[in-house]
């Protein structure tokens, strides 16, 4: 395989990038003042990060992250086409499997915000527009670990 195919896949796969995002993160842990976050919002915040580099990877193009409305409540988390579907990702977040899994978290309450954001993003797609919601579950089992298990269930549903 010629090198420059090899680069090429590395860049587009979002290796680069990924990289570059934990080296910065590292660097700001290291320089700049703590930032009075909640632990779990840091843990989200990084699960979030972990499931849009593997749904790069899974070959969704994601065009959204964190997108609100100003007209309803709620965001979505994550927004991506996979092929010709439009994918509206919800990412929860464990560092434990004791308890609730994450998938199952997302309740009725947390369906109808997402509908609504949800309908007020397709008001820019012609009716004829496919789309699903997705539900991914991120797994830090330990509290450091890098790598964290990732489960994608495409698909769920979002009436109550």
């Amino acid at each position: 395989m010629p090198s420059g195919l090899v680069f090429s896949r590395r860049v587009f796969s979002g290796q680069a990038t990924r990289l570059l995002i934990c080296f910065l993160d590292w660097l700001a842990e290291r320089t700049l003042p703590a930032q009075k976050i909640a632990a779990h919002y840091r843990t989200g915040r990084r699960g979030e990060e972990a499931a849009y580099f593997h749904l790069r990877k899974l070959g969704y193009v994601m065009v959204a992250r964190n997108f609100r409305s100003p007209r309803c409540r709620g965001e979505i988390d994550l927004i991506g086409w996979e092929d010709d579907v439009l994918c509206f990702v919800e990412v929860k977040t464990r560092t434990t499997r004791d308890v609730k899994p994450g998938e199952a978290a997302v309740d009725r309450h947390k369906r109808r915000q997402i509908a609504a954001v949800a309908r007020e993003y397709l008001r820019r797609f012609p009716p004829s527009c496919q789309w699903r919601f997705d539900v991914v579950s991120v797994y830090y089992l330990e509290s450091k670990a890098s790598q964290p298990q990732i489960e994608v269930f495409r698909n769920s549903s979002l009436t109550a």
